[in-house]
């Protein structure tokens, strides 16, 4: 009788468990504003300047991030960037 019931018991917390809200990071924008809340965070990817991030996070419980995947950053030239001729 405790098998049954406990498989019930587990079947039932999966299907009322609250579906997880994926975070995406929009390419296109190198600053996001991550907000925090009761419901949970959320990050939100829409700002070309930490400035204009700092304005929509004044007074709110949110701060300004770097967006990890924004596509026009550029990685750094390593040492050996230039090509030496040969002689």
């Amino acid at each position: 009788m405790r098998i049954p019931a406990l498989g019930i018991l587990t079947i039932v917390l999966l299907l009322t468990a609250a579906p997880a809200r994926a975070q995406r990071y929009d390419p296109d924008y190198p600053v996001c504003l991550q907000t925090y809340g009761i419901g949970g965070d959320s990050i939100g990817c829409g700002y070309t300047s930490l400035a204009q991030c700092a304005q929509s996070a004044s007074g709110r419980s949110a701060q300004c991030i770097v967006n990890p995947y924004f596509a026009g950053a550029r990685a750094p030239a390593g040492a050996n960037y230039r090509r030496h001729r040969a002689y």
